[in-house]
Parts: C-alpha cells; sequence; structure tokens
C-alpha cells in the first residue's frame, strides 16, 4: 500500500519508510508530490493538534491516504521557559537552522549539567473523510534519553538533536548505536503497531 507521509524532511522520511517496511507499506513525501506547495500552519497546543491539521490539511489537498506526525520535547526538572513543548525548532519567535538547533541545546544541556529527555510523538491517518484514526500515547512516545553539551562529529540534515542524544542504557550517542537500533530511537515500535492496526494487517 502507498501512503504519503506529510513531511518535507527526508531524514524523517527515510526512517519511516524502513520501519514501515515489512509491513509492505511504501512512503512518498511531499517533495514527490506534483503542483504547489501546500503550507500549513502548525500553531496546535499539543502535537496531536498539529499532527491532525496537517494530515487533515494534506488530504484535502490530494485526496489520498496520508499520515502525519508531530512530536514535543520535553525535560526533566527545568523551568517552564526552557521546555520546548512543540516548540523545538521555534525558540522566542525564531526558526532555528540546524546548527543553530545544535547551539541552542547544547548551551541549554550545560546550563543543568545535562538533561532527561522524552518525546511525545502523534499520529493521525486520513485514509477517507470517514476513516481518520490517531495516536498520542505512551505506545508512540519516545524512551527517555539524554541530552549532552557535547555534540557527536556526525550530522544528519534534519536530526541536528540526534547530534547530543545519548542512549541511556548503553552511554552510547545515537550515532554510534547500530542503524537498527537508530531508527527504532527515530520511529517508536508503537507506529508499527498503529499502521497494523488501521492498516489492517
Amino acid at each position: 500500500m502507498k501512503i504519503l507521509y506529510g513531511t518535507g524532511n527526508p531524514a524523517k522520511l527515510d526512517a519511516m519508510a524502513r520501519r514501515l517496511s515489512v509491513l509492505g507499506v511504501e512512503l512518498y513525501g511531499l517533495k514527490d508530490m506534483e503542483g504547489k506547495a501546500i503550507e500549513i500552519v502548525e500553531d496546535g497546543k499539543t502535537p496531536l493538534e498539529n499532527a491532525r491539521k496537517k494530515a487533515l490539511g494534506y488530504y484535502d489537498a490530494f485526496r489520498i491516504p496520508v499520515f502525519s506526525c508531530d512530536f514535543g520535547l520535553y525535560f526533566d526538572g527545568v523551568s517552564e521557559r526552557d521546555q520546548p513543548g512543540v516548540h523545538v525548532r521555534t525558540i522566542e519567535g525564531k526558526y532555528l537552522t540546524d546548527e543553530e538547533m545544535l547551539l541552542h541545546y547544547s548551551m541549554l544541556a550545560k546550563k543543568y549539567g545535562g538533561l532527561t529527555a522524552r518525546y511525545h510523538n502523534a499520529i493521525c491517518l486520513v485514509l477517507d473523510k470517514e476513516h481518520v484514526y490517531e495516536a498520542m500515547d505512551e505506545s508512540v512516545a519516545s524512551k527517555p534519553f539524554l541530552i549532552t553539551d557535547v555534540p557527536h562529529e556526525r550530522r544528519k540534515k534534519g536530526f541536528p538533536i540526534d547530534s547530543l542524544s545519548v542512549d541511556i542504557t548503553t552511554g552510547k550517542y545515537f550515532y554510534d548505536l547500530e542503524e537498527e537500533k537508530l531508527d527504532e530511537m527515530a520511529v517508536e515500535d508503537g507506529f508499527q503497531e498503529f499502521f497494523r492496526k488501521y492498516l489492517v494487517f
């Protein structure tokens, strides 16, 4: 089955495509769609509100099965001012580049002596107007991980925070993990189960 993943981020598309390939799902992204680009303002207060808004917007534009994801980044024991939530890339109204994000979060980790982090993920799948499915619970949330102030030398466009991310269990940077394990960190097992459930595998 072919499904549009409502993202223009090639790194996110590749990671999700690898994780869903075992289900026989073939993904294509917004850059594969012909015609004008569709701009959707992500002004929801939660990851699920943003995921729903994007999925419904792309379905209205293209009239094909589509899903969108969104996430919020949350840290243990930080002030509300330093809690990114759904504004991971937008700090004080400014949209950050990958390098600016790397600098911002490394400085934040230095300020707090390291950070324990977790992604609260959300997904919305639109098969048609009568079949809309969504989730934002523990099944699609990330496991806790650490953010350090010393970045790994490796960079991957679209995933700048991964250069600062450390697996709690092994103490290894994400980029020192095997690719399969890294994909698991990028796309939780719950996403596979979500598609198994709603695509009737």
